[in-house]
């Protein structure tokens, strides 16, 4: 089993600044408080190709987590697949960013949760969990980003 949950929402910045900190995945745990640590290899900026090594904890464990970009389209397209072996694993997800009028930027992210072994009978809980949380990350995104990058 697996499925999609996504959370869309309205940054007041700039369209390339916002894909310029999310390309840079390092700046996740300001927005996840599940990512506990995590690198870019190779350091530089992100292209197709560059891998983000994290440590996350979800439901109270520790598990190593590894994302390789597949596209990379500024200002616009994110993309990644997750290649760790976790029980539940974001099998491919990205940010989707399109200018507004008012020269703010509206993020859209998506994951597609997928089980793996035992983690096929979990994955339901883990994509409810996710459902739930979406409204509250993407406000979690749009509050980083706001205090991040200054306002013109």
């Amino acid at each position: 089993m697996s499925g999609q949950f996504e959370a869309t929402v309205d940054v007041d910045r700039p369209v390339d600044e916002v894909f310029a900190y999310l390309a840079d995945g390092r700046n996740d745990p300001q927005f996840s408080p599940r990512v506990l640590r995590i690198d870019r290899i190779p350091e530089g900026p992100t292209a197709v190709g560059t891998v983000f090594r994290s440590t996350v904890k979800d439901a109270g464990m520790k598990t190593a987590r590894v994302f390789r970009v597949t596209a990379v389209e500024p200002p616009r397209t994110l993309r990644w697949a997750e290649e760790s072996k976790n029980l539940v694993t974001a099998s491919r997800g990205g940010y989707d960013l399109e200018p507004l009028p008012n020269g703010g930027t509206r993020v859209r992210i998506h994951n597609v949760l997928e089980g793996h072994g035992v983690g096929k009978l979990l994955v339901g809980l883990a994509l409810a969990a996710a459902r739930k949380d979406a409204p509250d990350f993407g406000r979690r995104i749009k509050a980083a980003i706001e205090k991040e990058i200054p306002a013109s």
